[in-house]
């Protein structure tokens, strides 16, 4: 009677352990997806993230400009071309032909910091061009800046007789330059906002970028 009592009780035990197998089992499928199915990304995944599968963030193009310069294609023949408003253009070297199609553009003033002995400057034709087509021309040649030369600068251009103004030099680099320091003293820029224009103008010169750096710092 006692061994019988024992195998029911065991019998029990048994069948109680195989109840709670099944009941994990199922709940495990329960968290499985279905076969075929496709598992969203959880929100915010990103290539940082390192995982397997994740959404890389989209970059920004590169070499994208500034926001506020305006995409516009250079006349031919000009170098490193920016417009940068409805005020201004930015440009390296910029030839005699070129004076015309400003005019149509709508500029009304060159401003030019080449010097005449610099190669393919054409300092004397390109002026001539520019009067020809009938823009005023503004020459403040230099290699080396000075606090007098930015202090004729930021007269000229800050003039409203002289806008639209078109400013350039052989590259870009001393335009920018330039620009910079009228951006944060005449326009109120920051100095890292208006360094980023201007190096998306075209300053390159690190002795440029000190002397207009130190420039603004002085207050002068």
């Amino acid at each position: 009677m006692l061994q019988f009592s024992v195998m029911q009780q065991s019998r029990a035990a048994l069948a109680h352990i195989g109840f709670l197998i099944l009941l994990a089992a199922a709940a495990g499928c329960a968290g499985e997806p279905a076969p075929g199915a496709t598992t969203a990304p959880a929100p915010g995944g990103s290539a940082a993230s390192g995982e397997a599968g994740a959404t890389p963030a989209p970059e920004a193009p590169g070499g994208a400009q500034p926001p506020g310069l305006q995409d516009e294609a250079g006349p031919e023949g000009v170098r490193n071309y920016t417009r940068v408003d409805a005020t201004v253009a930015c440009a390296g070297a910029t030839p005699p032909e070129a004076m015309s199609v400003l005019r149509d553009r709508g500029f009304t003033t060159v401003i030019n910091f080449r010097t005449a002995g610099e190669r393919g400057a054409s300092v004397d034709a390109g002026r001539e061009a520019a009067e020809a087509a009938g823009l005023k021309y503004v020459h403040l040649p230099f290699r080396e800046p000075t606090p007098e030369l930015v202090e004729s600068f930021l007269a000229a251009v800050a003039d409203p007789a002289n806008q639209p103004v078109y400013i350039h030099c052989g590259s870009a680099n001393r335009v920018g330059a330039m620009w910079f320091i009228k951006r944060v003293k005449q326009d109120g820029y920051s100095v890292e906002d208006a360094l980023a224009e201007a190096e998306a103008i075209g300053l390159r010169s690190e002795g440029l970028k000190a002397f207009a750096l130190e420039y603004v710092a002085a207050g002068a």
